[in-house]
């Protein structure tokens, strides 16, 4: 990776039924001019990797672009989703409700990440829509280049996962999974979803939960995504001091039952 700017500071403390339209999109746009890649080797349990992201985005100065594996097989579900909806799975996965909104997805064999962006960056100011596409088709680029022959979906609302089915019946947007209900630029792979997220937007900035699945996530899909988004990539390690935070906040909120509750 380009570790240019590194120096220059510390580390921040399911199947489709329709085809869908192809968005056209600009290969060269790079979406940030430096990006800090957090290779997250160490598993950790579904509360906890709720809790990282929501730590790195407290002291965020950089964009940043975190991948991360699951102690064991989970599922995490939206911010707006129902318990009920989910509990059936309670006694086989680790459950954590995300920060993020969206549907439920499961957890164990994909490829999760996570892109926080600060805000102070010039990305922060376009539409969450944007950001979402954008970050998609650095994805789409990555996955063109390991061999694969992806397709940006081009209608629907980003990180809500909503079915006009599960609407009808009165189910929340948790009681479906992600990756049954594609949405606008999502990533398709000959009719099945293969890749989807869920944004959030605070003042200190926009943390955007994604999940790739159902493919080989080798072949440099990692690297290629990562210099997809930033020609200025910078390796990081998540330190002592995100991780004290996010051990407060997997204890106090994403591991406590009142929050898993929530609805």
């Amino acid at each position: 990776m380009n570790n240019s700017h590194c120096s220059a500071r510390a580390a921040p403390a399911e199947p489709a039924t329709w085809e869908p339209e192809r968005l056209p999109y600009n290969s060269s746009e790079i979406l940030f001019p430096a990006l800090d890649v957090y290779h997250d080797d160490d598993a950790h349990s579904a509360a906890m990797n709720m809790a990282i992201d929501e730590a790195l985005l407290e002291g965020l100065t950089v964009p940043a672009l975190r991948f991360y594996r699951w102690e064991s097989p989970a599922l995490s579900f939206g911010y707006f989703g129902r318990f009920a909806d989910i509990a059936s799975y309670q006694s086989e996965r680790d459950l954590a409700r995300r920060w993020t909104g969206g549907g439920i997805v499961f957890h164990g064999e994909d490829l999760t990440y996570a892109i926080l962006i600060p805000a102070n960056d010039a990305a922060f100011a376009e539409s969450s829509m944007s950001i979402y596409e954008k970050i998609h088709r650095a994805l789409c680029d990555a996955l063109l280049a390991s061999g694969l022959n992806p397709v940006v979906a081009g209608v629907g609302d980003p990180g809500s996962c909503r079915a006009t089915k599960a609407r009808r019946g009165g189910i929340s947007d948790a009681g479906y999974s992600c990756f049954a209900n594609p949405v606008r630029a999502d990533i398709m792979i000959d009719g099945h979803k293969v890749a989807g997220a869920a944004q959030r937007r605070t003042r200190r900035g926009l943390l955007q939960q994604g999940s790739i699945q159902g493919i080989d996530i080798g072949n440099g899909l990692v690297e290629g995504f990562a210099k997809a988004l930033s020609a200025n990539c910078c390796e990081r390690k998540v330190d002592e001091e995100i991780l004290k935070l996010a051990r407060k906040l997997a204890q106090q909120k994403y591991g406590a039952e009142s929050w898993l509750r929530k609805r």
